[in-house]
């Protein structure tokens, strides 16, 4: 065998060593984090989420604006709009607005909005925002991130929809114009469906 065939041929031999290598410790990984789930239920697989349509909102409290406690539970008997955002984050800026339209129109028929912003500087990040759009609806202070563990969310936006029983009737994954037509008609169904 020459030279050149011997090279070839530990090389080769490393590469498939570095493969194999690399599989094991894959699997290993994944045997890990099944194993990790089933102790510790704070744990999660990236894409599962804790809530679905159909279930029970998971309460949660955070301080306002104003630096008053504020819970989920605070608000049953009311259709509730939760939205998970920050002010850095672009899509979330750009559906604040019609968010506002939103909440100008149902927000004297049983229907609130609580978003829930994940700003790690808090209040005095998030209360300019909120005035520089002119945003009257209620901003909760969220600095360490917690309701992404509470709900399951991977990104933001993220938006919930709550019934007045507290059953997540709709789940929102990203921004959406919450002016449009479609959607008034949607929350105009769920109010008055809440109200017989």
């Amino acid at each position: 065998m020459d030279e050149a065939n011997v090279k070839d041929s530990g090389a080769e031999k490393s590469r498939h060593l570095l493969i194999t290598v690399s599989l094991v410790l894959i699997v290993v990984g994944l045997l890990i984090a099944l194993s990790m789930k089933g102790k510790d239920s704070s744990f999660q697989l990236v894409g599962q989420s804790r809530v679905k349509v159909g279930s029970q909102a998971p309460n949660f409290t955070f301080p306002d604006l104003t630096g008053k406690t504020v819970s989920l539970s605070d608000y049953r008997g009311r259709v509730v709009f939760l939205n998970i955002w920050a002010t850095w984050c672009p899509p979330c800026v750009d559906e604040m607005p019609s968010m506002e339209k939103l909440y100008i129109k149902f927000k004297s028929d049983q229907f609130e909005i609580l978003a829930v912003s994940i700003d790690g500087e808090g209040r005095k990040v998030v209360a300019p925002f909120m005035k520089r759009l002119n945003l009257t609806f209620p901003a909760l202070l969220d600095r360490k991130g917690k309701i992404k563990n509470i709900y399951g969310v991977t990104g933001i936006p993220e938006s919930f929809i709550i019934g007045k029983n507290g059953i997540i009737i709709k789940k929102v994954i990203g921004p959406i114009d919450w002016a449009k037509p479609d959607v008034s008609r949607f929350f105009e169904d769920v109010l008055k469906k809440s109200r017989t």
